[in-house]
């Protein structure tokens, strides 16, 4: 069992290694780029990667206060799922109407994988190998409709 020092520090010592790990991949744009805290420059749209003890996670959360503007970017997002989805060379799945993990109204479109523990060093690489591809994929497809969300 961990303490909650413990956990935290396993977790900032897991994303310094990937932001590390990442550090040399271009970017679409080729402009510089913070991998484990994508800016989309977009306000209420975010990459969000996450990990924990079970699993993790990457998606395109929707945060905007606005719940017209949410639904606005959802419906934009929408229309581009097929794009998405062939630069992924996956399907994800899509919630319009959650909830993150402080109650705050989100949507969302995302994938996550089981049996990955951020805490156990030994599942870094195959952390490391489900994010990377999708994070890459991601940079790719905003670096070509990011122009569309822009009001």
């Amino acid at each position: 069992m961990y303490s909650r020092h413990e956990i935290a520090k396993l977790k900032e010592t897991f994303w310094t290694t990937f932001g590390r790990y990442m550090q040399p991949v271009v970017p679409a744009d080729g402009e510089r780029v913070n991998w484990v805290n994508y800016k989309t420059g977009i306000q209420g749209i975010s990459f969000r990667m996450d990990a924990d003890s079970k699993q993790a996670s990457i998606a395109i959360v929707l945060a905007h206060k606005d719940a017209d503007m949410r639904a606005q970017h959802y419906a934009q997002l929408l229309q581009l799922q097929t794009l998405l989805h062939n630069e992924l060379g996956e399907t994800w799945m899509w919630e319009e109407n959650t909830t993150d993990e402080f109650g705050k109204p989100i949507s969302l479109a995302g994938t996550t994988i089981s049996g990955i523990n951020i805490l156990k060093q030994e599942d870094w690489p195959a952390l490391i190998s489900f994010l990377k591809p999708r994070i890459i994929a991601l940079d790719a497809f905003w670096s070509n409709v990011k122009y569309a969300f822009e009001l």
